[in-house]
């Protein structure tokens, strides 16, 4: 274990944006963190990716809304990779409903969201922070465009990044100095799991969220990826703020 080489925790990264962040921070030569709930099997490939890179690697099975698997998690990564530099809180869920159906959702679709959406969220950082302030570390988490537009694939889902992006400015004020805290918001991203939930639809939507921003194009996970490094690595004067990434569709309302 070589305790000089900086770690990145990233939650939920056995696939897409955060096993695109893994890499990409591995290619900087850090030591990753690699963290699936169920996806065991691409949690590993993701490993081996990083590791042709030269760096240290933690694959860590933790479902984020469970307190005690937070604790491990960080427990773990002490252990193994001795420090914490910067924690991704990339996991996420949803529940897809129609806006107009009221009755679609009840109160433990609402509950099994915040869990992990934002209670994860917060229960990660909790345990991170003493680590993370011993190098002035930073935080980012990875809220949805459905934050400021208030539409995505619920009510529900919406309402939680809403609360994500609160939480990551009330956390900013929290942990300063020593910890910066940002947020990333994405637009849609082209990704195994977008394309598993819209099915057929998935190329209409596509294009039709192309055609609504200013760049007519939508995101590749190594897009938001790139950015979450940006703020976790290189912004080393930026806290408390959320940057979007959408091609420039919410300031092209006019066109949707």
């Amino acid at each position: 274990m070589n305790i000089d080489t900086k770690t990145a925790i990233v939650t939920g990264s056995s696939s897409g944006v955060g096993a695109a962040s893994c890499i990409e921070f591995a290619k900087r030569g850090w030591n990753v963190v690699i963290n699936y709930s169920q996806n065991k099997s691409e949690a590993y490939k993701i490993e081996d990716t990083c590791k042709s890179f030269g760096v240290d690697t933690l694959v860590c099975q933790a479902n984020v809304a469970k307190e005690e698997d937070c604790k491990r998690m960080v427990e773990d990564t002490i252990n193994s990779l001795g420090r914490i530099d910067v924690l991704v809180n990339n996991a996420g869920t949803t529940r897809f409903c129609d806006y107009g159906n009221l009755e679609g959702l009840d109160k433990k679709d609402f509950q099994d969201l915040y869990e992990v959406n934002v209670i994860g969220a917060y229960q990660m950082v909790k345990f991170a922070t003493p680590y993370l302030k011993k190098v002035n570390g930073a935080i980012v988490n990875i809220s949805s465009i459905s934050a400021i537009s208030g539409v995505g694939s619920s009510i529900a889902y919406a309402a939680s990044k809403g609360a994500l992006s609160t939480m990551t400015l009330s956390l900013a004020h929290a942990l300063a100095p020593e910890i910066r805290v940002n947020g990333v918001c994405p637009g849609f991203i082209q990704t195994r799991w977008t394309k598993g939930f819209l099915g057929d639809r998935y190329e209409s939507v596509k294009k039709s969220i192309e055609k609504a921003s200013l760049i007519n194009k939508t995101s590749l996970p190594e897009d938001i990826a790139r950015g979450i490094i940006y703020l976790a690595v290189d912004a080393v004067t930026t806290s408390g703020q959320l940057l979007t990434i959408d091609g420039g569709q919410l300031v092209n309302q006019g066109k949707i």
